[in-house]
Formats: structure tokens, C-alpha cells, sequence
């Protein structure tokens, strides 16, 4: 029914359809075609800057004719991007694995801007949206490192097509869904303390403790690897001086070497863990002993010891890996949802296992193979690495929660307010002095002097332990989370009204529509509703304003 004054409905004006699978949510533009060029520019980046260091070297080094040679140029050049994604190649005598962790920061960076890019081009709403934008630009990276893995092939280097595929996927997904992710909390202006608290809490205690625990340990390995280096300076000017690569090889040789040191931290922390690594066949550098061969001529390899025992200074290291686990564990009980005594150095031990697991994987990376004969086995041992790495880091990280927690106990009853602690003073005192012919002790009755209504006391509320503490807290994160479930569930029928309002809009629309067509004149099956049902009519009035104003008599 109008209301008076009101124009007559002339219908609703048509919705804008709602965004496809292959649409951006509120964005016009289709992310999985916006992720391809992202993806495509990313890759085209990274070469550029590949091409541009092989000529530099090329034209350093002596060569014959550029004509001869710009298919070998290229070629090296795609090999290279290759590499900086980690994947290995075949040669005739072998396979190349030991490849530098440090060339996988330069696609890294290009993938996170590009993932900055589409996020901005997309206008991704949501958080759960930001994996749509990470797999737009993993899957034609992807394809884009398998058709180079093919080009590059030649008859003595083969790359590995299926390492292509998967590392090329990896490394955007994670790259370029950062990306995204960093330009949605800047365009949101979320804070990264409010990511993490979306997690679970006892997720995010684990989380925390395990980054804790890692980073702990590479930066002690960095440590480990920078005294080393330092020791053996002499030797490595020495081995550069015999390599004499000139201005512009001694500047690629430092790149090379900045490119191998996330390898070297990691061999480094597995030297403090305690399996160590090797160099070769029949090799291993290890605090129960060093023994090496014949090592090829590069300067970094000037910190490994020399033959026969560990040096003794190397052996303080070993600490390493418990200093490590006692920080994550009492980072993992700081963030711990509850305080549970006998659940602390459970909870610690697995932050350790986790750790454990996550130096297993940085160990398989950062080994491999260089060739054939002897070195066919560089670096540590994932396996013993990560079953080493849980035992120590967990059992340390285990203790320090225990003692985290309590400690964190401690103070919690410490810090009870000064009229409870009064309170508790006053009901261990004896109820009052009793005569020396009473008598008192075990066995025997007890003698409670009764007081007057008058005089009795009204009854304090018993202080709060620290269980009912833990459980008021408990109850009020869960009140908060059962809001938050409220509050979403009242976003969600607002929607689904909406929705079924805009559905009985584009109905009315077409029914006007339909009425109104073929000159005015009703279908068929109008005529037959009219012949059958009763038409009806609303009538409204309005009424002038000075008589609305006008005083009754």
C-alpha cells in the first residue's frame, strides 16, 4: 500500500549480477586472467634480471663471436632462473642438487609484488579469498617453469621438468598469496596481532613457540658460521687470490656466495645439533669428529675445520639447540590459552617436534648432490637432523614451559588482592583461645565458641582460586566467540534476506514487464486470473496542509 505523498512504484531497476567463480569478489576484473599476466609479468621480471648478469659475466669473461654464442647465453640464462627456483639438473656423469637458497629470495620478491598488484587490481573483499589470488598466479607460474625446464634442456643438462612444476607452484603460491594478503591488511588496516588472533589459540602457541625455536636456532647458526669464516680469514683471501677472477668475476663471486649462505646456516645448525654434514663420500664434519678430502677451490669453504677432532670452541654450539627450545617453550606458554600444569611440558615437548620437523625440511633444501664421483652427498642428513633436533629442542622446551607456567602460577596467587590474603590469614587462625583444662588434639572433639545473631559477621565470598580464574576466563572467550558466531549468523540471514528481496524484485519487474506487453493488451493467462479472481484496489487520500494545521472546534 503507498503512503500519502508517495510517487507510484515504478519497479525496481535491475541488480548487477553477482561475481563468477572466475571473478574477483568486488572487483570487475576476473582474477584468474589478472593472476595470469601477474604471473607472466613475474617471470618476465626474473629473467630480465638473470639475462642482464649472464651478458655482464659474458662480456667479462673471454668469448668469440656474440652471434655464435646468444643461444648458449640464453640458454644459461634460463638454467639460471631455473636454479633460483631450486630445481636440480641431470648431467651426463650425474645430477645437480646443491643449489643456493639465496636465489630463491629474487622470484620471492617479484611473486609478493605481483601478488601486492592483483590484490589491488581484484579488490579481493574477504580474507577467504586471498587463496583465489594465490592459486591465479601459481598455476600459470607453474606452467610457465615447465615450459622453460623444456627449453633450457640441451644434451649435456637436462632440467626436471616435475621439480619445475611443483617448486615454480610452491614458491608462488606462497610468494604471491603473501602478497595479497599484505594488501588486504593494508587496505583493511587490520594489524598482524589481529591475523594471528583469528587462529586457534593453542595453533597459535605452537606457531609462535615453533618460529621462536627456529629462528633461534639460525640465528645461532649464523653466529656459528660468521666466528668460523672469521678464524679462517687468512685462507679465504688466500683461496681468491689463486681463483684471481678480476673486478667483475670477484663481484658475481660474491653474489655466488651471498646466494650459498642460507645453505651455510643451515649446515652450520646442523653442526650444533649434533648429526652434522658431509662433503663428500665417506665424509662428515661433526663435533665427534672431522673428515674431509680434496675440497674445490671456493672461499666458504675455508671455515670448515680442519681434519681430526672438532675444535673446542666449536663445541659450545652444542647448547645451541637447548637455548633454542627453552625460548620457545616459554614463548609457547606466554600464548597458551590456559595455564594447565600438567599439560605445560606436553605442549612444550610438541613445539619441539614441530621444530624438529621444520629443520628436517630446511636440511633436505639445503643438500644435494654436485655431480658425480665423490661429492654425490653434500650436507646433513634430514632424517637424523629433524629426529635430533625434536629430542633436544622438545625435551628443553618441554622444561622451560614447566617452568614457565610455574612461575606464572606463583605470581598469579601473589597477586591476589591484599583483603583476600587477609581473609585467608584469618580462617587459619584458631577460632578463639580456648582454656588450658580443654582438651585439644587429634582424635578429640573440637570446641567451636558460638556467637549471637548480632555479632556474626556477614559472610565474605570465598576469594577466587586459580582455577576459577582460568575458568572465568575461559567462559569469557567463549561468550566472546559464541557472540562473534551470533553476529555472523545475523550477517548471514541479512544477506539471505536481501538476496530473496532482490528475487522478488526482478519478479515484480518481469511481471510489469509482461503485463505491458503486446500494445497494452493482457496474455491469455491474465485474462483467464481476471475472469476467475476478484481484482482489488487500494485508495488513498491526502489532505491539504492548512487544513491539517486547521484547529478542531
Amino acid at each position: 500500500m503507498s503512503t500519502p505523498g508517495s510517487p507510484p512504484d515504478r519497479g525496481r531497476a535491475p541488480e548487477r549480477t553477482r561475481p563468477t567463480s572466475d571473478t574477483a569478489p568486488g572487483g570487475s576484473r576476473p582474477i584468474y586472467a589478472t593472476g595470469g599476466i601477474a604471473a607472466a609479468t613475474a617471470a618476465g621480471s626474473g629473467l630480465a634480471v638473470i639475462v642482464t648478469l649472464t651478458i655482464i659475466g659474458w662480456v667479462a669473461a673471454p668469448h668469440d663471436a656474440f652471434g655464435e654464442e646468444i643461444v648458449d647465453l640464453l640458454q644459461g640464462a634460463v638454467l639460471a632462473w631455473l636454479v633460483g627456483h631450486h630445481v636440480s639438473f641431470a648431467i651426463p656423469d650425474g645430477q645437480i642438487g646443491l643449489l643456493p637458497l639465496g636465489l630463491v629470495l629474487l622470484p620471492g620478491l617479484l611473486l609478493y609484488r605481483s601478488g601486492r598488484w592483483l590484490a589491488r587490481a581484484c579488490e579481493i573483499a574477504r580474507l577467504r579469498h586471498v587463496y583465489r589470488a594465490a592459486l591465479a598466479i601459481a598455476g600459470p607460474y607453474a606452467a610457465i617453469a615447465g615450459t622453460l625446464a623444456l627449453v633450457a634442456r640441451t644434451d649435456a643438462i637436462e632440467p626436471s621438468m616435475p621439480r619445475a612444476l611443483v617448486m615454480g607452484f610452491v614458491i608462488a603460491f606462497l610468494a604471491g598469496g603473501l602478497g595479497a594478503l599484505r594488501q588486504l591488511m593494508r587496505d583493511k588496516g587490520v594489524p598482524v596481532r589481529d591475523l594471528l588472533a583469528l587462529m586457534p589459540a593453542r595453533s597459535r602457541s605452537l606457531l609462535v613457540g615453533m618460529l621462536a625455536s627456529t629462528s633461534g636456532l639460525l640465528l645461532g647458526g649464523l653466529l656459528l658460521f660468521v666466528v668460523a669464516l672469521a678464524v679462517s680469514l687468512p685462507e679465504v683471501v688466500e683461496t681468491t687470490r689463486l681463483l684471481s677472477p678480476g673486478i667483475v668475476g670477484g663481484a658475481l663471486l660474491i653474489v655466488i656466495q651471498l646466494a650459498y649462505l642460507p645453505n651455510a646456516v643451515v649446515f652450520a645448525v646442523c653442526y650444533a645439533l649434533g648429526p652434522g654434514f658431509a662433503v663428500g663420500e665417506l665424509t662428515v664434519v661433526a663435533p665427534t669428529g672431522v673428515s674431509v678430502g680434496q675440497l674445490p677451490l671456493f672461499p666458504m669453504l675455508a671455515a670448515l675445520p680442519d681434519n681430526g677432532a672438532a675444535p673446542a670452541l666449536s663445541l659450545v654450539s652444542l647448547a645451541l639447540p637447548f637455548v633454542a627450545g627453552g625460548f620457545g617453550g616459554v614463548l609457547t606458554q606466554r600464548s597458551a590459552p590456559d595455564v594447565v600444569r600438567e599439560a605445560a611440558p606436553l605442549w612444550g615437548f610438541v613445539c619441539g617436534v614441530t621444530t624438529g620437523l621444520l629443520c628436517a625440511a630446511l636440511a633436505e633444501l639445503a643438500g644435494g648432490s654436485l655431480g658425480a664421483q665423490r661429492l654425490t652427498e653434500v650436507g646433513p642428513s634430514a632424517w637424523q637432523v629433524g629426529l635430533v633436533a625434536a629430542l633436544e629442542v622438545g625435551v628443553a622446551a618441554a622444561i622451560a614451559a614447566w617452568i614457565a607456567n610455574w612461575w606464572y602460577s606463583r605470581r598469579l596467587r601473589l597477586s591476589a588482592p591484599e583483603p583476600e590474603r587477609a581473609a585467608a590469614a584469618e580462617r587459619e587462625r584458631p577460632a578463639a583461645d580456648l582454656p588450658p583444662d580443654v582438651p585439644v588434639g587429634e582424635g578429640l572433639a573440637t570446641v567451636t565458641p558460638l556467637r549471637t545473631r548480632e555479632d556474626e559477621a556477614p559472610a565474605e565470598p570465598e576469594p577466587s582460586t586459580l582455577a576459577q580464574r582460568h575458568a572465568e576466563a575461559s567462559s569469557a572467550r567463549e561468550r566472546a566467540r559464541a557472540e562473534r558466531a551470533a553476529e555472523r549468523a545475523a550477517r548471514a540471514q541479512a544477506r539471505r534476506e536481501l538476496r530473496a528481496a532482490r528475487r522478488e524484485a526482478r519478479r515484480e519487474v518481469k511481471r510489469e514487464a509482461g503485463s505491458t506487453a503486446g500494445r497494452g493488451r493482457p496474455r491469455w493467462w491474465q485474462r483467464r486470473k481476471d475472469a476467475e479472481e476478484e481484482e482489488m484496489y487500494g485508495i488513498t487520500y491526502e489532505a491539504a496542509p492548512d487544513e491539517v494545521d486547521a484547529p478542531k472546534n
